[in-house]
């Protein structure tokens, strides 16, 4: 059997010194070295060798191995720079070409919403205040004149954490007691803008997170007029000058009276359509004056202070601008949809 491996390893060395590309390479590495070659045979026949040979045979038919995947290896790589310098020699590179342009990036549609809001309420004297994503339960409810166990917390479907009385914010509002201590008794005027996240089924019309931008108005004297003002100029400047508005009566519980505002729908001109569903009104924001006990916990005495609030959702304006009909589309990532803004 010593003759055998030597017979094997004269022929395969001799048959390797031949190989002149890849694919030969790749039939001698199956032929030579493949479980069906010859010295693979060698293997499966120790077995039925006398003891005192098993070491012997064994020993030598792995050196034989050894020594033909090392002399495939060499070839190998040595092909491998060959090919390398053929096709450096070649392939030529021609310096001269003009590179191939990147197409320019565009801002995602609720950063340009956001933009715009950011500008319009800039020009009537807001300051924009962040806050944080990651809020405590008597942040997003309590100070908001929702205690433990009231009803009105069905209203947001919340992600609680693992730590007890942490969660993720439901809502903008939270800012409001975080930037009236800061600011009490000082005159506020902010909008809030974030990321919100609700435990909601995935819809056309709702998303587990979504953006939203918070208004704050403190200070001596202010009305539900002023609110009406500023949120009616907000809308002629959003989307036309002369779209109507209308206040509908609402509920919200750091609030007191609450609104929800509408415009006239753009598509139907009031008369009623499938997107308004009837009515000529498409509602975009919900609003109302600061409930008293919501401008105490802040810090201001609502005896002599008064506040309105407003918040509103960048990618509901947006779908109503745009006629946007999948809320979806914002965060699917899909380039098609990002590249029409």
């Amino acid at each position: 059997m010593l003759e055998e491996l030597e017979k094997i390893e004269h022929g395969a060395l001799e048959t390797l010194s031949r190989v002149g590309d890849d694919a030969a390479l790749e039939a001698w590495r199956v032929t030579t070295l493949g479980r069906s070659s010859p010295l693979m045979q060698v293997f499966d026949r120790l077995g039925s060798l006398a003891k005192e040979e098993r070491p012997l045979i064994g020993r030598r038919a792995n050196e034989v191995k050894r020594n033909l995947e090392s002399r495939l290896a060499e070839l190998s790589e040595a092909l491998r720079t060959q090919a390398l310098a053929r096709a450096l020699q070649t392939e030529r590179l021609d310096i001269t070409l003009p590179g191939r342009s990147l197409a320019p990036g565009r801002l995602h549609p609720s950063t340009q919403i956001l933009r715009r809001i950011y500008a319009i309420f800039a020009e009537m004297g807001f300051q924009v205040y962040r806050s944080r994503e990651v809020e405590s339960d008597e942040n997003n409810f309590e100070l908001l004149n929702m205690p433990q166990h009231h009803p009105a917390r069905d209203m947001w479907d919340t992600f609680h954490t693992l730590a007890p009385g942490v969660l993720l914010r439901t809502h903008t509002s939270p800012g409001q007691i975080l930037v009236m201590r800061e600011q009490a008794p000082n005159p506020i005027r902010v909008i809030l803008p974030g990321m919100c996240y609700r435990y909601e089924q995935i819809s056309a019309r709702k998303e587990i997170q979504f953006n939203q931008v918070e208004g704050l108005a403190v200070g001596e004297n202010i009305t539900f007029g002023d609110l009406k003002g500023t949120l009616t100029d907000f809308a002629r400047r959003m989307f036309t000058p002369d779209v109507r508005t209308r206040f509908r009566a609402s509920h919200f519980p750091f609030t007191e009276p609450s609104a929800e505002m509408d415009i006239e729908c753009f598509l139907c001109q009031g008369k009623g359509c499938n997107v308004c569903s009837g009515t000529g009104w498409l509602e975009i924001l919900g609003c109302g004056m600061v409930h008293p006990t919501v401008l105490r916990n802040g810090g201001y005495d609502p005896e002599r202070f008064t506040g309105y609030a407003f918040g509103m959702g960048p990618e509901r304006i947006a779908m109503l601008r745009y006629r946007i009909d999948d809320i979806r589309y914002f965060w699917a990532n899909d380039i098609r949809f990002l590249e029409q803004f």
